[in-house]
């Protein structure tokens, strides 16, 4: 991906989580591209493009859901809760376990 690609996807996941809590969520959609249309078209055609295989994944995935539910099968696609998907941070030290002491 190009760099404008990169941040607009992010830009893109960011507003999607964000539209449950900021109201309608094209009127988002719509107040985010304006913005980035005034400032760079490449960038916001970026962005239009991630929201859309965004939101169309999504509602892809509703229906694969549904119809294994029909099936008695569980879903796919979801993280369990409280189990976020992180990678480390490679600026970060890995962590090592503290040293036992000494039995004895």
């Amino acid at each position: 991906m190009t760099v404008a690609e990169d941040l607009a996807d992010a830009l893109a996941r960011d507003v999607l989580a964000s539209a449950p809590h900021l109201g309608d969520e094209h009127d988002l959609i719509r107040e985010i591209a304006k913005v980035l249309a005034a400032s760079s078209t490449t960038t916001e055609e970026a962005f239009m493009t991630a929201i859309r295989v965004r939101i169309a994944e999504r509602r892809g995935r509703a229906l694969l859901n549904q119809l294994r539910a029909e099936k008695g099968l569980p879903p796919v696609g979801t993280r369990p809760a409280g189990k976020p998907a992180t990678k480390p941070d490679p600026a970060q030290p890995a962590r090592r376990p503290a040293p036992k002491p000494p039995q004895g």
